[in-house]
């Protein structure tokens, strides 16, 4: 039988190359009912994939009829496999769709316990935040008349903060009414409303690559097809991107702007310009993630602020920064855009939570959050100024200079796959975040996300260090 072929360079996502292979190879009879697939350890290994992406690959063919599973045995194909060689596809369980993106939420990632030292997470520590405060904040709120507590919130979400909102986003030179922002519960309430309302099953929508992968497994329940955009230490490659825009004519583009995660980069001006000249050209509609905003120091790009939102779609959100708990984020757009969010924000869960809204009204309007805010970007900035310089010692590679916030983006250099690392660091109680989880088509890659108000522990320091001595390896 002639060997697979794996483009990694192709938009296509890796899994959809392996699968849609093996659904050929079985209809053409070159792979007969009863074969034994390819063992997941060694398929990996022949076409230089992650083992997480050819599970998912063997996972889909599972679903769709064509292979079955054997414990302890492996992966066979069909029995009576010939009776869907000309079906249409059926449509795959959405869960099946997020393999690579559950792996880190699954590994205690958002879990309170302690001992568990989380480098690659994707938050500050429990005291680097405003406690004290949000507790006054909450008491207060239970004190007064007319908290509504039982009640359902407006629609749209709590309107003084709403208008808070529109001077915090004026600031950003972002123009909004309140009826252009709808509260959410959080940032990722936000994208699924975006994605409900835009993408059919089959759709193509492109994401950052690297980016975040829980935007990449939101998209993929909704049905979306990804294609990645390459990104450069000034925002997205535009010479793609239009590539892209021309060959699948995606119905979003979803992107950080400052401070991306994960590799705290942030868009320049030119880059900026030629997205939304591109965006125009397309028909295409922006949603800029923009979660990170309150990290930000230095200088920094947003789309919605060069467009006014026309075709941008702005996300915010105080999960990062003030919360994960009260869940607490927004949609900005433009009005007609933003009521239909709302209607379907009704549809789809009533209302978002007044008190936790009105919580962080108070923090904003009483002046606790911008204290908190500029501790926290102190903080971070003094443990990048330590944390960055000791990797590159210890013989990481950065994958650009971070312009602030919580992430960079590292590698060792003789290191082609991180996902052993990861997973021997688990082993010793420490949860790193593999570059596979960041990359929407999968495949092998060398780098890390590190967090540096995470790095701060002799310990972590100690694994690096074993790491770059290449000890955990010999383990494995």
């Amino acid at each position: 039988m002639a060997p697979f072929v794996v483009d990694h360079d192709h938009p296509k996502p890796l899994v959809e190359q392996i699968v849609e292979q093996f659904i050929a190879r079985i209809g053409d009879k070159s792979l007969r009912a009863g074969s034994r697939l390819t063992s997941i350890r060694r398929f990996a290994a022949e076409y230089h994939v992650s083992k997480f992406t050819v599970v998912e690959a063997y996972d889909r063919l599972v679903a769709l009829g064509y292979v079955q599973s054997r414990r302890g045995a492996g992966f066979f194909v069909a029995s009576r496999v010939e009776s869907h060689a000309n079906v249409p596809l059926r449509r795959e369980p959405p869960l099946r769709r997020c393999v690579d993106s559950l792996w880190l939420l699954r590994q205690d990632a958002l879990t309170a316990d302690n001992s568990v030292l989380k480098p690659g997470c994707g938050w500050l520590p429990p005291d680097w935040m405003p406690e004290a405060e949000l507790e006054k904040a909450l008491r207060d709120l239970t004190r007064r008349p007319n908290a509504r507590l039982t009640s359902y919130g407006e629609p749209f979400g709590y309107r003084p903060l709403r208008q808070q909102l529109c001077v915090r986003l004026a600031e950003l030179e972002i123009e909004t009414e309140p009826e252009q922002i709808v509260l959410t519960h959080g940032a990722m309430q936000a994208l699924d409303l975006i994605a409900r309302y835009f993408v059919d099953e089959g759709d193509a929508v492109l994401v950052d690559d690297p980016g975040f992968f829980n935007v990449f497994a939101n998209q993929k329940l909704n049905g979306a097809r990804l294609y990645g955009v390459p990104r450069t230490p000034n925002g997205p490659d535009v010479a793609v991107l239009e590539q892209l825009l021309a060959e699948h004519k995606p119905k979003l583009f979803i992107t950080n702007s400052v401070l991306h995660n994960p590799t705290g980069t942030s868009l320049n001006r030119a880059t900026a310009f030629r997205i939304l000249q591109l965006a125009e050209k397309y028909d295409l509609t922006i949603v800029e993630d923009d979660i990170y905003s309150d990290f930000q120091t230095g200088p920094g790009e947003r789309l919605a602020a060069l467009d006014q939102l026309n075709r941008v779609i702005y996300i915010g959100s105080f999960s990062k920064t003030l919360s994960a708990n009260l869940r607490v984020g927004f949609i900005a757009a433009d009005p007609r855009r933003a009521q239909d969010l709302c209607d379907l924000k009704l549809l789809t869960g009533l209302s978002s939570s007044e008190a936790a809204e009105r919580v962080i009204h108070a923090m904003l309007t009483e002046g606790a959050y911008r204290k908190h805010m500029e501790r926290v970007k102190t903080r971070l900035k003094q443990a990048a100024d330590e944390a960055l310089p000791r990797l590159e010692a210890l013989g990481y590679t950065l994958w650009a200079q971070p312009s602030g916030g919580m992430f960079t983006f590292a590698r060792l250099p003789a290191i082609a796959d991180s996902v052993p690392i990861a997973q021997a660091a688990l082993g010793e109680g420490l949860m790193q975040a593999p570059g596979v989880l960041f990359c929407p088509q999968g495949g092998a890659t060398p780098w890390l996300r590190f967090n540096m108000a995470h790095m701060e522990d002799r310990r972590v320091w100690d694994w690096l260090a074993r790491v770059a001595a290449g000890e955990p390896a010999k383990a494995l």
